[in-house]
């Protein structure tokens, strides 16, 4: 099971560069009132690795009140 899911975490990052790298273009981005403009890398690199983080957070609070 252990090489499944180590598998499986490889392909995905992969996918993810993959699609990072075909996406290179800057793009504006608006957070409340402020606008940023930044390359659509940058942006997924982010949005993958917050979810990620929040992913790994919500884990250990429900493994913490198991």
């Amino acid at each position: 099971m252990g090489r499944f899911k180590l598998s499986l975490a490889l392909i995905l990052t992969v996918l993810l560069l993959v699609l990072v790298l075909q996406n290179a273009g800057p793009v504006e981005t608006r957070i409340f009132f402020k606008s940023f403009v930044l390359p659509q890398a940058l942006l997924l690199l982010a949005t993958a690795g917050a979810g990620f983080a929040l992913g790994v957070l919500a884990t250990l609070i429900f493994l913490k009140n198991r």
